[in-house]
């Protein structure tokens, strides 16, 4: 044989080997483990981090297919996670959570989110791409737990990233049930076990070892202002979700039929415990009336009797002046029944005329119980609404025909999300444009998160060559 057929020959059967290799992924497993669930905190950490150095030498177009995985094994399941996750916590309703987890699917952006920068010239090229962190590490809240879990998956997959998931102890079995699912369909599309983990009794304790676990360098925080100032505390990068009050404004020349109708969507959605959803009605005077009769024949109930809005603030709102964790996310129609009020129907809302002053406007409830405050004009509209907004940066809505007005609110206000002339969700990409996320970090300032915020910035530089202009 021909030397020169001898090395074609053997370059030919080197081919096909390393083509059977890449057909067949390498496994990673940690022993211990149940589908990422660890005993320890330290265990779950260690196991991630021998995972993501497996996973950070995967192409793009893994990271691709483990992200399309994620989305094609879910669809099937999502009836069965609204259902848990509403008979496990008792908050929202499963109509809405379907769609919301129907939403984390579909439109959490993946790897084509983590776009490349180059600059280029006399002195020759810089190129600014973003590469994982490592181990993030994750808290999830009972509110929105399988919601968060799904949409940070993604991103934080898409972005070369393992995840140590501490998830709320109000959600703990749907949240242990969907993480060891996730960590499932990712070790059976891309061979790597464990880039997604968590601990078998999740607890407050859990969460703080794993704030300062010395492998996890990112802290993605999705919950109260507690536990987001506890991770700042932590010396680490902080990327921080925080509370919200969002305002609504409605001027005297919007579409008032229509903004009830947004309005209520909004603030009724799985009963309000979406952060983004409107938690107050700032409302000029000249439409205040027609508006509120509006929003009763969007399915609103407008409680107008003193006593009865005692009897709601009684219940709503504790001696200390905060929301009743008990109806957190209950229905209108459960606060009601607690309330001692009489209704013959079944309101999706629950609306009552106060002052700025009122609980119902400065607390965040979380609950379908929206006030309307009167003012007489839009400055005035747009004073309380800032107001009531007390500085959180989150979200803010406006209904309006007058461009400037809008443009002043969204500038003045300076909110993560502004929605105009639409339901607080379109800010979520429901019913409105663009991607959606469940980690809103106005704390800290990155707002709508994806997944190009859970990988770090780098610069890479080349000196005399490729500017060919």
């Amino acid at each position: 044989m021909e030397s020169l057929e001898l090395e074609q020959l053997v370059k030919k059967v080197l081919l096909e080997k390393l083509a059977e290799q890449k057909e067949v992924p390498t496994k990673t497993t940690t022993q211990g483990a149940k589908s990422g669930v660890f005993d320890t905190v330290d265990e779950a950490v260690q196991a991630a981090v021998i995972a993501q150095n497996c996973y950070k030498e995967k192409s793009l177009e893994e990271r691709r297919n483990v992200v399309k995985a994620i989305r094609e094994a879910l669809y099937p399941e999502i009836e069965t996670i609204a259902t848990r996750a509403v008979a496990e916590t008792g908050m929202g309703n499963v109509t809405d959570k379907i769609l919301k987890n129907t939403l984390a699917i579909e439109k959490t952006p993946g790897v084509e989110d983590l776009y490349t920068e180059v600059a280029t010239g006399d002195n020759g090229m810089t190129l600014y791409e973003l590469s994982p962190y490592g181990v993030i590490g994750a808290v999830a809240p009972s509110t929105n737990p399988t919601e968060t879990l799904i949409c940070n998956s993604i991103g934080m997959l898409a972005a070369g990233n393992a995840v140590f998931y501490s998830p709320h102890p109000g959600a703990k079995n749907i949240s242990l049930w969907l993480i060891e699912k996730l960590n499932t369909i990712v070790r059976d599309s891309c061979g790597i076990d464990n880039l997604i983990v968590t601990v078998a009794k999740p607890s407050i304790q859990a969460a703080q070892e794993m704030m300062n676990h010395p492998k996890v360098p990112l802290l993605v925080i999705t919950g109260g202002p507690g536990v987001v100032l506890q991770a700042m505390q932590s010396g680490k990068k902080v990327i921080g979700a925080g509370a919200g009050n969002p305002p609504s404004i409605v001027d005297e020349t919007a579409n008032i039929e229509k903004a009830a109708a947004d309005i209520v969507d909004g603030a009724s959605f799985d009963h309000n415990i979406l952060c983004i959803a409107e938690k107050s009605v700032v409302a000029v005077d000249s439409i205040a009336d027609f508006l509120l009769f509006q929003m009763e024949k969007n399915g609103a109930l407008h409680v107008t009797n003193p006593s009865d809005i005692q009897k709601l603030e009684k219940v709503a709102v504790t001696d200390k002046g905060v929301t009743n964790k008990k109806l957190v996310g209950k229905s209108a129609t459960e606060i009601l029944k607690e309330a001692g009020i009489a209704c013959d129907f079944t309101p999706r809302l629950i609306i009552v005329e106060t002052e700025k002053s009122h609980p119902f406007a400065t607390v965040e409830l979380l609950m379908p119980i929206v006030p309307v405050v009167r003012v007489p004009d839009f400055d005035e509209a747009l004073e309380v609404a800032i107001e009531l907004e007390q500085g959180l940066h989150h979200t803010a809505t406006m209904h309006s025909q007058n461009i400037s007005r809008l443009n002043k609110a969204a500038r003045d206000m300076q909110t993560s999300i502004f929605v105009k002339n639409g339901p607080s969700f379109a800010g979520l990409g429901f019913r409105g444009e663009g991607s959606t996320t469940f980690t809103i970090a106005t704390p800290t300032g990155e707002g709508t998160t994806t997944a190009r915020h859970f990988a770090r910035r780098r610069r890479c530089v080349l000196t005399d060559g490729f500017s060919i202009r």
